[in-house]
């Protein structure tokens, strides 16, 4: 298999770097934090480059592009530590070109490519952990007309984003919706995360909503595996810029008149930081790759992704912050946002041991090990 990138490919990932590192620097990331964690500006200049369009076809002003070119820019915005939830825009493009009906797709997809539109997946709720599949939510039919009741939490930029994709349930099953936040019924809560960024609680009251797909079950499966290898590609970002930064500072900490660098127990400990990197890496490669797989192996592959990325997270940032000693955990020194970054990457879409026990339920009777 080829692992190389195409040129196009290249030229995407030079064109997203180059953007985060002039523009979006460690100061303007923390003016953007204080201020509440979301940018219109930045995730403006983010629709500049045509990046919202990265999952949405041509014929409806995207790019057509596929999973290797979401994952390039997943880790160029995860090497920045980027605050807007651009892996949203990514769900929201594939889940409405994939699955809504064409009047649906005519209004939203172009204002979402455009950046007009930020579109974001509201499916968590307080009693389902990370059991997707679970939802009080509900929906009720007039005619062809729907309203919904019930509340999401945790929702990225909730109260700043023009619409929500909303599971519920509708004459039994799982249904999505497509519900602005702007009509009457919705209520947002927003606050800020851990990392910086901005999320909200989002309540429904008879508010009404046009239907995406009563094969809700299918179409939120898939939403929820493009965040997946979302997450997965940011954390390799992240992990690697949170490398580089260890490297730079070890080579400038000097301890008894030399840099810290050279003391070999150090240095195997970043060496075990490179794997880790590299497994993760691996990973999410996979991960993308399965993309447009069946759904039942690309479950299986994105529990796996998941459960390693989780694995390497966990330990890249805490070693990070150990050889950077206590000015690791401090504010003012950007390590630290790394580290915040990727212990809210590793609960975002199921923590670690909930993708062990998704491995293990999905694990067939050979466990892939005999043919």
């Amino acid at each position: 298999m080829d692992f190389d990138f195409t040129d196009d490919q290249e030229q995407l990932r030079d064109a997203v770097r180059k953007w985060v590192d002039k523009g979006y620097g460690f100061e303007r990331r923390r003016g953007i934090a204080k201020a509440g964690g979301f940018s219109r500006e930045a995730y403006g200049q983010i629709a500049e480059l045509g990046l919202p369009g990265l999952y949405i076809p041509e014929a409806d002003g995207g790019l057509g592009m596929g999973p290797v070119e979401g994952m390039v820019v997943m880790e160029e915005l995860g090497r920045g530590i980027v605050l807007e939830p651009f892996a949203q825009a990514l769900i929201a493009g594939a889940v409405l070109a994939g699955y809504a009906p064409a009047a649906l797709k005519a209004a939203w997809l172009p204002k979402i490519a455009s950046g007009e539109a930020l579109v974001v997946l509201a499916h968590q709720e307080r009693a389902a952990r990370y059991d997707f599949e679970k939802c009080e939510a509900t929906a009720t039919a007039a005619g062809d007309a729907w309203t919904l009741d019930g509340g999401k939490s945790i929702v990225p930029a909730g109260d700043q984003a023009e619409a929500f994709i909303v599971p519920a349930m509708a004459k039994g099953k799982l249904a999505l919706f497509l519900v602005e936040r702007t009509v009457a019924g919705v209520a947002t809560r927003g606050y800020g995360t851990q990392d910086g960024g901005r999320a909200a609680e989002v309540t429904l009251k008879n508010a009404p909503a046009a239907l995406l797909t009563l094969d809700g079950l299918t179409a939120l499966a898939h939403a929820v595996d493009i965040g997946i290898a979302a997450t997965c590609a940011e954390a390799v970002g992240v992990m690697d810029k949170t490398l580089a930064i260890t490297v730079e500072y070890m080579n400038t900490r000097k301890q008894f008149g030399v840099a810290i660098s050279s003391f070999q127990a150090l240095r195997h400990r970043v060496a075990d930081m490179k794997m880790q990197l590299e497994l993760a890496r691996s990973m999410s490669y996979y991960a993308s790759l399965k993309l447009n797989a069946p759904a039942d192996e690309r479950r299986r592959a994105l529990a796996r992704a998941k459960y390693q990325l989780g694995v390497s997270m966990r330990f890249v940032g805490q070693q990070a912050v150990q050889l950077h000693g206590g000015i690791g955990v401090t504010d003012e020194y950007i390590v630290s946002h790394y580290f915040k970054k990727l212990t809210q990457l590793e609960m975002t879409f199921g923590d670690t041991l909930h993708h062990l026990g998704e491995v293990s339920s999905r694990m067939q009777d050979t466990a892939g090990v005999f043919a």
